[in-house]
């Protein structure tokens, strides 16, 4: 009786290696449900900046979503700006 217990402990454990492994299928893809701040596609002015809110999530803002506004904020500082215009 007691090797029934030793198979099945074993072939459960065979099992949860396998399912790790991810020869079972894998598991989907993540889902974001935190929302987007709505930022215009043209140069972003100061007005959109003020109007702009981010999502709070577990510890705070979103930090990916601050990064990509930092990122595109300085991508336009560091663009030349036309002298004519």
């Amino acid at each position: 009786m007691e090797w029934v217990l030793w198979m099945t402990a074993v072939a459960i454990l065979g099992l949860a290696a396998v399912a790790a492994s991810g020869r079972l299928g894998e598991m989907p893809a993540t889902v974001t449900d935190t929302p987007r701040p709505h930022l215009p596609s043209g140069p972003i002015t100061g007005e959109s900046l003020r109007g702009l809110r981010f999502a709070v999530v577990t510890r705070g803002y979103s930090m990916q979503q601050v990064d990509e506004l930092l990122d595109r904020v300085a991508t336009q500082l560091d663009t030349p700006v036309d002298a004519g215009v």
